[in-house]
């Protein structure tokens, strides 16, 4: 289950576990009582780990970004490259079969391309 991120008055940062959909946009601050830590999307990390605002840097070390979930079989690597190529999003696959994405939105349109869509993702 992914861990959510939640600011209280005070500016304290609170990590919860819901499941997928179902986290509240605000809770019981267990600290102060009668008030509330509401979600802060921005501490909330792209990967299901929490990454802190003031880290947010380090995001970009995750770009290029080789992609196992969406690979193929190693003798299918060349015709995934062809494809993605002939429909305007060339993209790099490795001898394993997996795709190179440069960023969120190249990873968005190759995936697209290819019919698929993350429901996590935040592009």
């Amino acid at each position: 289950m992914p861990i959510y991120c939640y600011r209280t008055e005070a500016g304290y940062l609170l990590e919860r576990v819901f499941r997928m959909g179902e986290a509240p946009e605000k809770i019981k601050d267990p600290v102060s009582k009668g008030f509330f830590a509401t979600r802060d999307y921005g501490a909330e990390g792209v990967t299901g780990t929490v990454v802190r605002t003031e880290h947010r840097s380090k995001l970009k070390r995750l770009w290029p970004m080789t992609c196992y979930a969406s690979g193929v079989h190693p003798s299918q690597a060349g015709e995934l490259r062809q494809h993605l190529r002939e429909r305007g999003c060339p993209t790099e696959v490795t001898k394993g079969g997996d795709p190179i994405y440069n960023s969120p939105a190249h990873r968005k349109k190759a995936l697209k391309v290819r019919g698929m869509h993350d429901r996590n993702s935040f592009t």
